[in-house]
């Protein structure tokens, strides 16, 4: 229940909540905190931010109070990965990622937490690379007082599979990268695509422990990757070859070295003739053309994925089509674009 009362009233009584100020280009933030005790000289500061009137509360038995829904929605919504603080800020918490990896958001269960009256959570897209320390999300309670039954709703809708959102972490992968195409192999022209490559894994936590160059032999190929799995690496990127030219046989070799699983072809642009497969389990990924000729393709998309254990086939390839469309600025931003923001 709130008691509204003028600010010369609330003189010697502590407030209720955090009281907003904002300095247009400035600040935003409390310029009271809840609890704090009003004097005779927040008067004036108080009247400038519109305040003539204060609120006391007294809960009823069935009402929380904002900070404590608060807090409550965000010890539901924390999953593996996830910090948080009980520290209310007007009324909000954020959330954190724990440590550096790959945020994974439940989708329909964030709606459906957001579809219950008076809460709310916003975070940022599933798949999103984050560093340890990066606010990942934040959740409050609308009213600065609410009855208790939706907020416990919400939070046994963002709890029942251990949380909205976790940090998956990136396992070290030990990579080998099989580099085809006859005119790089015989000499004819400078490879681009080892470098290039080399950097985006490395550049993820992981090693690149070989490379190779093979023609447009779809034997040769096959050899180089059967020689790569038993040098025990985990993770295999071939390039090139992954057209529809006779001569691109990279997609025929990796089904000849014992591929159980080929997925070719994904929704996005660039990389639509992006290949997954799998042999025993280790991922192979085929990376056309397009990734020479852009700095940022799907292969940049997936490959965090995959190192973060998820298993890629074609529902995941098929999914990308929602903002899997690269707008190909002229000064690439990418992660802060709506490139593979979608999926």
């Amino acid at each position: 229940m709130l008691k509204k009362i003028s600010v010369e009233e609330a003189v010697g009584t502590c407030l209720a909540h955090d009281i907003t100020e904002i300095r247009p280009g400035e600040f935003k933030g409390p310029a009271f905190r809840k609890g704090h005790e009003v004097c005779n000289e927040d008067i004036c500061h108080l009247q400038k931010l519109g305040k003539n009137h204060l609120y006391l509360i007294d809960l009823e038995q069935d009402e929380i109070h904002e900070n404590q829904a608060a807090a409550i929605l965000a010890r539901s919504i924390a999953g593996e990965g996830i910090s948080w603080t009980d520290a209310p800020r007007e009324g909000k918490i954020s959330l954190y990622a724990a440590h550096d990896g790959i945020l994974e958001i439940a989708a329909a269960d964030l709606a459906a937490f957001n579809m219950v009256d008076e809460v709310m959570c916003a975070t940022l897209h599933s798949h999103t690379l984050v560093r340890q320390g990066e606010q990942v999300a934040a959740t409050r309670a609308i009213p600065l007082v609410m009855k208790r039954a939706p907020v416990d709703r919400a939070a046994a809708i963002a709890s029942r599979n251990g949380g909205l959102l976790s940090v998956k972490k990136l396992k070290k992968a030990i990579a080998g990268l099989v580099i085809t195409g006859s005119e790089v192999f015989h000499g004819l022209i400078e490879d681009k695509f080892a470098p290039t490559l080399s950097a985006k894994i490395t550049d993820l936590g992981s090693e690149v422990f070989q490379i190779a160059f093979a023609p447009d032999d779809e034997g040769k190929i096959a050899a180089e990757v059967r020689s790569h799995l038993a040098a025990g690496c985990d993770l295999l990127i071939l390039s090139g070859g992954m057209s529809v030219d006779p001569d691109d046989v990279t997609r025929k070799a990796i089904r000849l070295a014992g591929a159980q699983e080929v997925y070719y072809g994904a929704a996005a642009l660039p990389g639509a003739m992006f290949l997954v497969a799998y042999i025993d389990g280790v991922p192979l990924l085929g990376v056309p053309a397009c990734g020479l000729h852009h700095r940022i393709t799907v292969f940049d998309l997936l490959l965090p994925r995959i190192l973060a254990g998820e298993h890629i086939g074609k529902k995941e390839l098929a999914f990308l089509g929602h903002g899997g469309l690269c707008r190909d600025c002229p000064e690439c931003t990418h992660p802060h674009c709506a490139f593979g923001k979608g999926s």
